[in-house]
């Protein structure tokens, strides 16, 4: 059963200027360790490739947010949310804080529910979709 679906695009010009302007304080603060070692080994080191790769995982959690039906309010912050990749290269969630507390209260049956995530980015557009489903 689908229990919260988000979707969120996201300039990746945008990203670019934040981390521009910002550099590593940006990055640390929306961004997990995770996210930010994954994108050092893989191929993000170039602007436009650090700057889509930070562009779908900050889509990514705000379409996290809009599926669990808040928005970020109540203590979810942007950290709280993880986008790493298996070795085949799906992405997948990794929660923390009040963003796995918020999954977990979206089902009464002490079952947590499963996120599941898509990425994709055609410069200058970068997008994530967030589907949350439960047995």
């Amino acid at each position: 059963m689908i229990l919260g679906l988000g979707s969120d695009i996201v300039h990746i010009n945008r990203i670019e200027e934040l981390i521009n302007k910002f550099g590593e304080r940006f990055i640390n603060r929306a961004f997990t360790k995770d996210e930010i070692e994954y994108s050092k080994k893989f191929g993000a080191n170039n602007n436009i490739g650090k700057s889509s790769y930070f562009a779908k995982r900050f889509a990514a959690k705000e379409a996290f947010a809009k599926a669990i039906g808040t928005g970020f309010r109540n203590g979810l912050r942007l950290s709280h949310i993880g986008i790493v990749n298996d070795e085949f290269g799906k992405p997948y969630l990794i929660l923390t804080g009040k963003a796995l507390d918020m999954l977990q209260e979206m089902t009464t049956d002490n079952k947590l529910p499963t996120p599941h995530v898509s990425l994709c980015d055609d410069y200058p557009i970068a997008q994530a979709t967030v589907i949350i489903s439960s047995d």
